[in-house]
C-alpha cells in the first residue's frame, strides 16, 4: 500500500484546523495565499486517506461543573471479560476514556465528575462492574500537557 505523502500546504492546513476545526476554508486560503478550491481538494484528499478523521469540539467541562479527574486502573477476574466489561464501562458516562492495556492494569480509564463525591459514586459503579476485581484511582491535581500539534509537527520533521 503506497504511503500517502503530505506536503507543506497540507502542513499548515492540518495546524490551522487542529486549532480550530470550524475555521471556514476561505479563512485557510487566504492565510495561506491559495485558492479554497485548493483548500476544500487537499482536505478532501486528507479525509479520503484518513489523515483527517471527523472533525471534533472541546467542552469546557470545568464550565460545566465536572472539573474533578480521576484516571482508573480496573484489574479483571479475567482477562476474557474485557468486553464484557469495556461494554459495562461504556454505559457510565463519566466514563469518558477507556484503554485496553498490557501491564498493570488490564483497563485504564478517564473519569470526569463534579467533586469527590461524584467520583466515589462512580468508582464504586465501576467496582460492581461483574468481571472487575478491583480498581486503582489516580486523581488529576492539573492538566500539564494537553497538545494536539507537537505530535503532528514530530512527523512532519521526519518526512
Amino acid at each position: 500500500m503506497k504511503k500517502f505523502v503530505l506536503d507543506e500546504i497540507d502542513h499548515q492546513i492540518l495546524d490551522i484546523l487542529i486549532e480550530n476545526a470550524r475555521t471556514p476554508f476561505t479563512d485557510i486560503a487566504k492565510k495561506l495565499l491559495v485558492s479554497a478550491g485548493t483548500i476544500h481538494v487537499r482536505v478532501k484528499k486528507m479525509e479520503d486517506e484518513g489523515i483527517i478523521q471527523g472533525s471534533t469540539l472541546t467542552l469546557n467541562y470545568d464550565k460545566m461543573g465536572y472539573s474533578f479527574i480521576a484516571h482508573v486502573g480496573v484489574f479483571l477476574e479475567k482477562t476474557s471479560m474485557t468486553q464484557h466489561v469495556l461494554e459495562s464501562l461504556n454505559t457510565i458516562p463519566n466514563v469518558t476514556v477507556a484503554h485496553v492495556t498490557a501491564g498493570k492494569y488490564n483497563i485504564f480509564c478517564k473519569v470526569r465528575a463534579k467533586d469527590t463525591n461524584d467520583a466515589k459514586e462512580i468508582i464504586y459503579k465501576i467496582d460492581d462492574i461483574h468481571g472487575v476485581n478491583r480498581t486503582e484511582t489516580m486523581i488529576t491535581l492539573e492538566e500539564s500537557i494537553n497538545d494536539k500539534k507537537r505530535m503532528m509537527h514530530a512527523i512532519f520533521k521526519e518526512l
